[in-house]
């Protein structure tokens, strides 16, 4: 399944900052590709910002909609009140390989936890406002043996129908192409095979 996600990477976050009754609130948010990225996330933000009140969080590291891949923490602001909040703005938002980190910097007014809730909830908001964001297709990984005169004739089709060439290794009876293929790919490699007669042989690598 193709969903989108954010294209900002973990060392450089996309970010917005609010300030809701003097407190102000930072949100960082980036793309993460398993829940281990999402401590380097927390890490970077406690480093840029280490006199924080709180650094909450919220993830969703893989597919829209999944539940085996999700997380968040309300870092010493009572319970429910931060990490779910933000969380639940990530769930309806229809996005994957997410993760946000909210910064906040305590000025002075207790806001409650509804206060609390709402403004955590509001920081997502507006980082996932006009959040840049770019499609994850999920891809198995080919290698394909070929002719060295066929290199260019399979480079060329593979770019037609979203095949990413990955690496190139060139030996004495010709070439082995790396291949990341969409899973949902409406073109086949039986296809590609067809037009160079036959020369063509392909096999599933490891991820």
């Amino acid at each position: 399944m193709r969903f989108r996600m954010p294209s900002a990477p973990l060392d450089a976050p996309y970010s917005v900052t609010l300030e809701i009754r003097k407190s102000q609130f930072i949100g960082w948010c980036a793309a993460v590709a398993e829940p281990d990225d999402v401590p380097r996330l927390i890490s970077r933000a406690r480093e840029h910002y280490p006199d924080a009140s709180h650094h909450c969080s919220a993830y969703i590291a893989g597919a829209p909609g999944e539940d085996h891949a999700i997380g968040f923490a309300d870092d010493g602001e009572p319970g429910g009140t931060a990490g779910r909040p933000m969380y639940q703005v990530l769930e309806g938002s229809g996005l994957g390989r997410i993760a946000c980190v909210v910064i906040r910097y305590f000025g002075g007014i207790k806001l409650g936890t509804g206060g609390l809730a709402r403004a955590y909830s509001q920081t997502v908001s507006a980082l996932l406002a006009d959040l840049p964001t770019r499609e994850y297709v999920p891809r198995c990984r080919l290698a394909l043996e070929l002719a060295f005169a066929d290199e260019q004739p399979v480079r060329a089709w593979l770019a037609e129908h979203e095949g990413d060439v990955v690496d190139a290794a060139y030996h004495a009876e010709g070439v082995r192409l790396a291949v990341a293929w969409p899973l949902d790919a409406r073109s086949t490699l039986t296809e590609l095979d067809a037009r160079l007669n036959g020369r063509l042989s392909w096999s599933r690598a490891p991820a």
